[in-house]
Parts: C-alpha cells; structure tokens; sequence
C-alpha cells in the first residue's frame, strides 16, 4: 500500500486555490455505469476562499467554508457548491479584509478606526469564528455545518443556502465541540468539548442531542450534559478531534497538544493571536485514555490507561470483546503538533520541499489499542490482554496505571491511513474488519485505501496527478457482507479537460465502477456525508 508516486508538477497546489460558488448545478459527464440503487446527494465541507483583498488565509483550517454536492438521479449526475454565508464570510467580504480571527489567521483591527478605537477594539473580547468548513451532520431533521467552535450553522442540503447560526453554549456548558460526532440509530447525537468544570478548572463534556421531537420542536434546545471527564492539567485541556464510542462506553484519548487557556485569553486580548499560537505541548504526559460508561452515564475514574506520545485525529473504531475494549487509531508518533505542518505556504510549496517538511513531522500510523475493563491489584506487571487476535498489550503498574502497547495495524515512512471511514451503520462500535481512508504521501493525498483491520491486508485506487479526498462508504441495499457497497470520493485532476469529479469505487474491490465529470477545479475537502433520497 506504500505510495511511491512522486509529484514533480507540484499539481496538487491546484487544491489549495480559491474558486467561484456556483449559480446553478452543473451537470456531469458520467464514464462508467453508476449501481442503479444509489441515489441521493454527497454533501462535502471544505475551505474555497484563500484570501479576501490582498489578505491571505494562512492554514489549511483558515479558507472560508464552502459546501459542495453532487446529487445523483437516475442516470443523471449534477454538481453545486455554495459559500456558507457565516459572519465570518460576510464581513470578510463586505469589509475585503480578514475580520475574524481564523485558526492561523490573526483578523487585526480596522485600519480606518484612531488609535483609541482600535485599542478599545482589542479589549472587547474574544470573537470566535462561525467558520464551519470541518464537515457537516444531521441533527433531528435539520442539518448543520459545523467546526470546533460553539457556533454550528444551520443549512439546506438540497438549496445549499444558509438558514441559521447557532451558539451551543445558549443550551450546554461547552466551550465548543468535535465536528465528529456519533450518531445512533434513533438520530440520538453524541459529542464532545472542552468545559469549565470545578473550581474553575477545565474538564470535558460528554453531550447528548435527542433525535427529532415528535412535536417538531428542536432537539438542541433539549440537549445535556451526560457525563464529565477531567482534564489532566487543570487550565490546558487537551486538543480533541474525535472521540470514541461502544455498545457501553465512550472512549476519550487525552493527547499531549494542549491549549494554554491562559495564553489564549491574553495573547488573545492583548496583541492579537491566532488558536494556533495557543497551542503547546506537554512532552512529559505521554497520552491518556479514558473511559465513562453511557447508561447510567459514570466516569471510570479508577481506570487509569497510559501510553507514549501521540497525536490522535481521527478515531477508526471501538468495540468490546470478551472483557476488553479494542480502540483502532489513526495517529502521529510524539507530542509535535501536527498541524504545524499545515500551513498552505509549507503545502503549496515545489514537491522536493513538501517531502522535506514531512521529514521533520511526527510520522504517521494505525494502531489498535486494548482496554482491560477487569482489573485486579495482584496482576501486576504482567500482560492483562488474553484476546487471541492482537499483539496489543495493557500491563499493570504499582502506581494503579495501566501501561498500554499498540499493535501496528499499518504504518508507511509519510505515508499516512487517515480520514478513516468505515460501515458505520453496520459496524460503530461492534467488531469489524475493513476500514477505508485517504492516503497522505508526504500530506499530499493522492491515493484511496481499504484497510482489512483484522488481517492487515490493503487495497489500493490511485491515478497519475489525481487527488482524491475521505472515501465515505455507502452499503449496498439489503446487504449482508460488511463490505458490499461503494466508495464515494471528490477527485481533482489538475490540467485535464473536466477536473473534477466524483469518483465510485465498489467498496470490496476498490474498483472504479464510475466517474461523473465536471469542467472545474474543486478544492480541498476534510469531510461531509452521505444523504439518501427521502423515502417515497
């Protein structure tokens, strides 16, 4: 599965470049032959605007979020994407200047304004962006598109128009929240996010958004809080990206990157800073697992799990099997913050310095960790996990900790399995065996890959100059194998005559079956989801 494809022309930098939203849905020129069961609409978020004026965004997390579709009817294909209409966005472009601080990206007051308002401008307090360019969910029956702030924004999938702002901390005590959430068969919804807890120290929130509410009211203003976990330093709570969740149990990995809050605040309020720069890390903490029981919601306190460094993303999957939790990752090795190396200079730059700029960063790999639930004082010191199947190990300390090993499940020199998808309906939080991710060469994506978790095998989709974006899994209807269904991926190839398009691999052979084509770039995309037709 290791990419030994090289891209010289640098083709890539085409992702990175801003476009146009459209006025109307274009239609695609289809090679192939699409399954006649898939209809519906691939919803994806992304950055599409990488300046306003003469002011450039800064990191891959600054552009201005722009949604895309592709809607597929019968034998027809179309394609559509419109910028959300945040405050961010709006003021960015009624004013043609940065005017709220982005994750990389300092917004710096108005030049117009004297010196006294401009002074008064940066004690007013903080401004947090609404810029939802992460991924977009289904809550009730609404959709949003969302970041990791607390603002999420309501949208039409099918107009793609904006309908609403919304600010979380109206109805919960979170400072903000993952744009990876799980979803259970109900339509419940379950998050995660930083909090003041106890004596104003920082804790982390296990949230709970009810389905849609027979009398049409809206599930958020009946979300809660379900469970607290604590953070490890009192005012640096841990980055989080993504969480996991079993049939029983949420599983929280506390990694070594820390937000100084205290930075943050008068860095912030002071001289201007960017969430980048509030960003440290703890190269002395290793990493924290922690785990809460879902019914009746309860900290495990007493389980305590540590291993080395690592920065987590992406969780792949967890299940429970035989008295032991099995928690599947994407990670960094050490305590680098890997979004250090994704500043658009580092990713735009000729491809012998991209491959060097990845040289330097923490190196990419898949690891399945196990979590013995049963654990006794007078096992100390030896291995507690008995699952015949991984080469994962948990050993208990005298201290009460339990000191966790990985099994490799895939690891390639800069090559990462990221963006990590699997059949979620059949398979969160059950035991599984296949995985499907975007692989990064050196940051670059350009390959598609089927990961068979229990065997290591892979499978690979790649093209010259082509650069895909996260696979979502869409199942067969009436399936029964795990893997019977397609992939879904929007893919830019630079310089060809349509460069877009959406590709569809089947999801057991990483076959392509179909291509729909359209005559423009698109750029990057991080994630999105899969809508079916409403039911007749």
């Amino acid at each position: 599965m290791v990419s030994r494809v090289e891209h010289p022309a640098a083709g890539y930098r085409k992702i990175f470049e801003t476009v146009e939203e459209l006025n109307e849905p274009i239609p695609a020129e289809i090679t192939g032959v699409i399954p006649s069961w898939l209809s519906g609409s691939l919803l994806r978020m992304g950055p599409g605007l990488f300046e306003v004026g003469d002011e450039p965004f800064h990191h891959l997390f600054d552009g201005q979020a722009l949604m895309h579709k592709f809607d597929l009817k019968g034998d027809q294909v179309t394609y559509f994407r419109k910028f959300i209409k945040t405050d961010a966005y709006v003021r960015a472009m009624t004013e043609n200047r940065v005017v709220i601080t982005e994750f990389g990206t300092v917004a710096y007051p108005d030049p117009c304004k004297n010196v006294f308002s401009r002074f008064f401008t940066y004690f007013r307090g903080i401004e947090v962006t609404d810029n939802c360019l992460v991924n977009v969910y289904p809550i009730g029956e609404d959709f949003y598109a969302v970041t990791e702030t607390n603002y999420i924004t309501k949208v039409d999938p099918d107009s793609l128009e904006t309908l609403k702002k919304v600010d979380l901390c109206k109805y919960l005590s979170i400072n903000g929240v993952t744009a990876h959430p799980h979803t259970e068969a109900d339509g419940t919804v379950y998050n995660i996010g930083n909090c003041f807890g106890k004596n104003m120290s920082l804790a982390y929130n296990v949230i709970k958004i009810p389905p849609a509410q027979k009398d049409k009211s809206d599930p958020i203003e009946k979300s809660q809080v379900v469970v607290q976990l604590p953070s490890s330093e009192r005012l640096k709570p841990s980055y989080i990206h993504s969480f996991g969740i079993t049939e029983n149990y949420f599983v929280f990995v506390e990694q070594p990157v820390k937000i100084n809050l205290l930075k943050f605040l008068s860095a912030w309020s002071v001289r201007g800073a960017t969430y980048m720069d509030c960003f440290e890390s703890n190269e002395s903490m290793g990493t924290w697992f922690h785990l809460a029981t879902k019914e009746p919601a309860g900290y495990m306190k007493s389980h305590k799990y540590r291993t080395s460094a690592f920065n987590l993303f992406h969780h792949i999957n967890a299940y429970e099997d035989q008295g032991f939790i099995v928690v599947d990752l994407c990670t960094w090795k050490g305590h680098d913050f890997v979004y250090n190396y994704l500043y658009l200079a580092n990713l735009r730059e000729e491809w012998e310095e991209v491959k060097k700029a990845a040289m330097r960063a923490p190196q990419p790999e898949v690891r399945r960790y196990v979590l013995p639930l049963d654990i006794h004082r007078e096992e100390q010191g030896r291995n507690l996990v008995s699952l015949s199947y991984t080469t994962a190990t948990a050993v208990l300390h005298s201290d009460g900790t339990v000191w966790l090993e990985p099994e490799v499940l895939f690891s390639g020199p800069r090559q990462a399995f990221e963006f990590p998808q699997i059949n979620y309906s059949k398979c969160c939080g059950r035991k599984y065996s296949f995985a499907y991710g975007l692989g990064l060469n050196h940051f670059i994506p350009d390959r598609i890959v089927k990961l068979n978790v229990q065997t290591k095998e892979t499978w690979l989709w790649q093209e010259e100059d082509c650069y895909p974006s996260e696979p979502l899994f869409v199942p067969t209807p009436g399936a029964t194998e795990e893997d019977d269904g397609v992939l879904l991926s929007i893919v830019v190839k630079p310089g060809a005559e349509r460069p877009g398009f959406l590709l569809v691999l089947d999801a057991m052979k990483l076959t392509e079956l179909a291509r729909a084509e359209v005559n423009t770039v698109i750029p990057v995309t991080l994630h999105g989801m899969y809508k079916p037709p409403p039911s007749p």
